[in-house]
């Protein structure tokens, strides 16, 4: 697959971290690898906490994102769906290791760790330069008609 899987299956979102129709979002494009999703994202330098350094709110907006796509990946892979169903976050949690680096690309993997009918546990990792500096384990939801989100994909 040549083009990510927000621009096919959800060209038109406005997702702050990875909606590909929002100018102002961060548009982060995941793609499939095996069982897991990957990307690579290049900050730029409005994404800085400080100098040098990428903000903590970003990393934890990429790895939302990465996760949700995961999720997504994981639910319509297994059910043999052509088109993933809309996953939401129903918690996530970030652990910072280290401080990365924001003059560098920065590259994300996530797989399914815990899997269940409308419910996954994702795990999920940040590195740049090679070194790991944020992880991510959350829940995530394949949502029904009528949750607010249910059009947005």
């Amino acid at each position: 697959m040549s083009e990510a899987m927000q621009e096919r299956y959800a060209a038109e979102s406005i997702c702050f971290g990875c909606g590909q129709a929002n100018p102002e979002g961060l548009r982060l494009r995941t793609f499939p690898d095996g069982e897991e999703v990957v990307a690579e994202w290049t900050p730029g330098p409005n994404h800085q906490a400080f100098p040098g350094v990428l903000n903590g709110g970003i990393i934890g907006a990429l790895l939302d994102c990465q996760c949700n796509w995961c999720a997504a990946h994981y639910f319509m892979r297994t059910r043999g769906l052509d088109h993933p169903p809309v996953t939401v976050t129903a918690e996530y949690q970030v652990r910072l290791f280290k401080p990365t680096p924001s003059g560098a690309p920065v590259h994300l993997r996530a797989r399914i760790a815990e899997a269940g009918e409308r419910r996954v546990v994702v795990e999920a990792e940040l590195s740049s330069g090679g070194e790991r500096t944020a992880t991510c384990s959350g829940t995530f939801v394949a949502i029904r008609e009528g949750h607010p989100a249910h059009g947005a994909r």
